[in-house]
Parts: C-alpha cells; sequence; structure tokens
C-alpha cells in the first residue's frame, strides 16, 4: 500500500511492534530488541489518539517491556502482559 509522511511513519512503527513481537515469540531478542525499539521510536512522535487508535495506552503497555530488555540482566524477572490494541 502507497502511503506517506506522518500516515507512513504511523503504520511503520505499528509494524514494527508486530514483528517485534514475532521476533519475542521465536526467541530472538536482538531482533525483538531493535524492532520494539524503532517501532516505539516511530510512535512516540504521536499523540495519544491516532486513527481511533489508544496509541498512549499501547506505549504504556509497551514501556513495561523495553525496561525488562534494559534490566541488567536483560529479560529478569516475570513477563510484562502482552500488549493489547485499543480503540477509542
Amino acid at each position: 500500500m502507497k502511503t506517506t509522511g506522518k500516515e507512513k511513519t504511523f503504520l511503520h512503527g505499528l509494524i514494527q511492534i508486530a514483528a517485534a513481537f514475532h521476533h519475542h515469540t521465536r526467541r530472538n531478542p536482538a531482533g525483538f530488541r531493535s524492532l520494539l525499539e524503532k517501532g516505539l521510536t516511530k510512535l512516540d512522535q504521536f499523540g495519544e489518539v491516532v486513527e481511533g487508535i489508544d496509541l498512549g495506552g499501547l506505549r504504556s503497555q509497551l514501556r513495561p517491556w523495553r525496561d525488562r530488555l534494559n534490566a541488567d540482566p536483560p529479560g529478569h524477572g516475570a513477563e510484562p502482559p502482552l500488549p493489547k490494541i485499543n480503540m477509542e
């Protein structure tokens, strides 16, 4: 699909988050970390609600995953709940 500008960045960020969790299920921590960071960086450019998606809520669900990856040692402790995309 062809899109440009902010819409492209937004969609790419969501896709990167989805791909990050695919890497997580495949036990690829490097891919998980990389795509989670890239996706969050893109989504952090947007407000709380975009295209009806509760983006603020999604980001707050993703931050514990980022914190867990950045812990010493990485991945220490229980996994946070899997994130869910909610509509406003």
